[in-house]
């Protein structure tokens, strides 16, 4: 079903676009000032803490990978 031009909800001109797109870009901005940001230690314990697991899981994945690829390889060499 088509919609009207004159529709309600919608922006018909461009200035009304330009309003829109200040009005976001000043919220997103008042949105920023009021975040807590953490300290530069807490930032940094927990940037290493999520390099250290990402990197525990893919030597987990990496081993649990090969085994199985070895495993499939007797298998499918003894067919």
């Amino acid at each position: 079903m088509a919609r009207s031009s004159d529709a309600p909800g919608r922006l018909a001109t461009g200035a009304a676009r330009r309003a829109f797109n200040f009005r976001y870009f000043g919220e997103v901005a008042s949105e920023l000032r009021r975040v807590t940001w953490p300290a530069r230690e807490e930032t940094m314990r927990l940037s290493i803490m999520v390099i250290s697991v990402a990197t525990a899981v893919g030597a987990f994945l990496g081993i649990f990978d090969l085994i199985f690829s070895k495993l499939f390889d007797l298998l499918l060499r003894n067919q």
